[in-house]
């Protein structure tokens, strides 16, 4: 079963939540992007950003860890129902990625995945090259996060 056939292109699918809470922002900041506004509360209160606030590669990396978590649950459910599931992975790349609004300590972001297209790979029979939008917003519905990433399929 392809990709398209079930996921229409155009449609958003939710798959999941997180809370990014204080301790993870500043733990993640701390390994990976250890600016001010991601370490220190109080100095944080002073950027431009006005507070803690989470790196972009921490909201980017909760978005893959969601999609990784849905499409484990997704091919248990297509499983279970008789259907085989698209075999994906890996993705060539991403492009067109915007942090939108900041990510506050305490801010819930739900995540989305939209199928933009699909097209079949002429230089590899059987295998298909799928762009997808990527999302997150926050608990105000307020995205704060968007980029579109290449997915492949094969059989």
């Amino acid at each position: 079963m392809k990709m398209m056939e079930l996921y229409p292109i155009g449609e958003r699918a939710e798959i999941g939540s997180h809370t990014f809470t204080a301790e993870n922002i500043v733990r993640f900041a701390s390994r990976f992007d250890p600016q001010i506004f991601h370490m220190d509360a109080e100095a944080a209160k002073h950027t431009l950003f006005g507070g803690l606030c989470a790196s972009g590669w921490h909201t980017c990396s909760v978005w893959m860890r969601t999609f990784v978590d849905y499409w484990s649950g997704e091919t248990t459910r297509l499983r279970d129902e008789g259907r085989k599931p698209p075999n994906l992975g890996p993705s060539p790349g991403f492009q067109k990625l915007q942090w939108l609004r900041p990510v506050f300590a305490g801010d819930t972001v739900t995540y989305g995945v939209t199928l933009l297209a699909s097209r079949p790979l002429n230089s590899r029979p059987g295998w298909t090259l799928n762009t997808i939008l990527c999302d997150g917003s926050n608990q105000h519905g307020t995205p704060v996060l968007r980029f579109e990433s290449t997915v492949l399929e094969f059989e």
